[in-house]
């Protein structure tokens, strides 16, 4: 199983670019974790992209992971799954998918965070940090107090930030404890990603140098 990335960027059905479009300059800009977050469009459309961004993954030596579905994560050859509250059963997806497969799923509160490890979950994407125009019925917003109320627990496996993260607010949250933090519009929805991309990167390799120091 690789390890967790720092920085997870995520595609987005409003991009105007194609899902496939966005993986390709992802991978261009340097990320090497993806997670394909089509939310739109028919299965077997969603498996049609899974399985060729799958291979555009592998040729960068970058993870590769899909939004809500195990199964097209199983068969398109997926690194792994991400499942929120709603989705398939997590107990059900590591019986599916196996132990080498990373599964990460969402949580919002404490006890969705505790349940989420005992459930042999991989990391944790913990938020909406902000408001974010990427998810429609947001959870309630966790803010810089509901982010450590949980990171306070000390779980075992890795918490991502997640929900309207800008560069800006980086060095904040990264020192709250956190993993990594997940961005989708912020880089995607940019006019140039590969900028976007290396500013969220440059602050996330600073936040965690300056925290270390």
């Amino acid at each position: 199983m690789p390890q967790i990335s720092h920085l997870h960027c995520l595609t987005w059905d409003g991009s105007p670019l194609t899902h496939l479009e966005q993986v390709k300059q992802l991978l261009d800009a340097g990320a090497n974790w993806i997670q394909l977050r089509q939310k739109n469009g028919l299965e077997q459309e969603k498996l049609r992209n899974a399985a060729m961004a799958v291979s555009l993954c592998k040729k960068y030596k970058a993870t590769l992971i899909i939004n809500d579905s195990p199964q097209i994560a199983l068969e398109s050859g997926a690194d792994g799954v991400h499942l929120g509250q709603n989705d398939y059963p997590i107990p059900e997806a590591r019986k599916l998918l196996g132990k080498s497969v990373i599964i990460g799923g969402t949580a919002n509160t404490q006890l969705q965070a505790l349940q989420l490890v005992t459930e042999d979950c991989d990391y944790i994407g913990l938020g909406p940090w902000k408001p974010t125009q990427t998810k429609e019925n947001l959870s309630e917003i966790l803010g810089e107090a509901g982010i450590k109320k949980v990171l306070d627990l000390h779980l075992k496996i890795p918490v991502i930030a997640v929900g309207g993260i800008t560069p800006s607010d980086v060095p904040r949250i990264l020192s709250l404890g956190v993993h990594g933090i997940a961005i989708s519009s912020g880089i995607v929805a940019a006019k140039n990603i590969k900028a976007a991309f290396k500013e969220f990167s440059e602050r996330t390799v600073f936040g965690f140098a300056k925290n270390i120091a």
